[in-house]
């Protein structure tokens, strides 16, 4: 192999549906660079063993579910090398070759911000959240990037939100847990300046949450979900897990190739690759 090319990939299990080759080979292309992104298919337990086993050519790795927890302990136990937005959130979407190991971001972070951003959120002092999973905690690591103070969580089983509190407290956001059963949703919208949406489709209530000013609705397959069509139907912005998937590449290609990301390059090759469902805005 050319000493000029490297390898990258997106590891997770299962993995053939990723839309991450698409990103990084359109931003590969678009920089000249003779490098190649595959996929390989790892649990969370396999991940340290794949990931001791790539040799020099390799510069960095994607991860998806459901290996970002074992991605940050990989960075921090070997290196001590995660940023703190990593672990805020406990997980790392990003692994980047380092001449002293393998360093972990969570480049989630950025997908979120700039999602929102590309709507047209501005600024905001107040969010809801629905869940508290990882999606979860990078939103609120994302909305505290983007000016958010404070955060209601709604999720079914407020003692499983601890993770969310630590990461709220680490990022600087005040957090209120709230219990999906005794949430007044109307109420907790109409008080707020954006909503996120990691619940499933049918676990929402379109009618209750339709007066959100700005959506985050991490689903995005099928589309549009009866939620995002509540709140554009009530004049609201509507941002998807698409414009984050998007957004969050940006920030890995940069760590990986140490240059800018051709943003216009890889947007126009996933709306290519996603039939143009969404517009994707920059």
């Amino acid at each position: 192999m050319p000493t000029d090319v490297r390898r990258a990939a997106v590891t997770g299990k299962p993995v053939a549906h990723s839309l991450s080759p698409v990103l990084h080979g359109a931003a590969y292309e678009a920089l000249g660079l003779p490098w190649t992104y595959t996929r390989l298919e790892a649990s969370e337990a396999e991940l340290p063993e794949l990931v001791a086993g790539l040799d020099e050519s390799w510069v960095g790795l994607s991860v998806t579910m459901p290996g970002k927890g074992a991605a940050l302990a990989l960075a921090t136990t070997t290196t001590d090398r995660a940023t703190d937005r990593a672990k805020a959130v406990g997980a790392a979407n990003t692994l980047v070759r380092r001449d002293d190991g393998w360093a972990a971001d969570c480049t989630d972070v950025e997908g979120v911000a700039g999602a929102l951003r590309a709507a047209g959120f501005g600024s905001g002092s107040s969010a809801v959240v629905l869940g508290a999973g990882g999606t979860a905690r990078a939103a609120i690591a994302g909305l505290a990037e983007l000016g958010v103070s404070s955060a209601t969580v709604v999720v079914r089983d407020p003692a499983r939100a601890e993770a969310a509190r630590t990461c709220a407290a680490a990022v600087g956001v005040k957090l209120e847990v709230v219990a999906w059963a005794a949430a007044d949703f109307p109420a907790l919208v109409a008080g707020s300046s954006v909503l996120v949406n990691t619940a499933p489709p049918d676990a929402v209530s379109p009618a209750a949450l339709g007066g959100a000013p700005f959506l985050l609705d991490v689903i995005y397959h099928p589309w549009p979900t009866p939620l995002a069509t509540a709140v554009a139907a009530h004049g609201g912005h509507v941002a998807t897990g698409l414009d984050m998937l998007l957004h969050q590449a940006f920030g890995q290609v940069e760590q990986f190739t140490g240059k800018a990301a051709p943003r216009q390059a890889m947007r126009d090759a996933l709306h290519t690759a996603t039939g143009g469902i969404l517009p994707l805005p920059l």
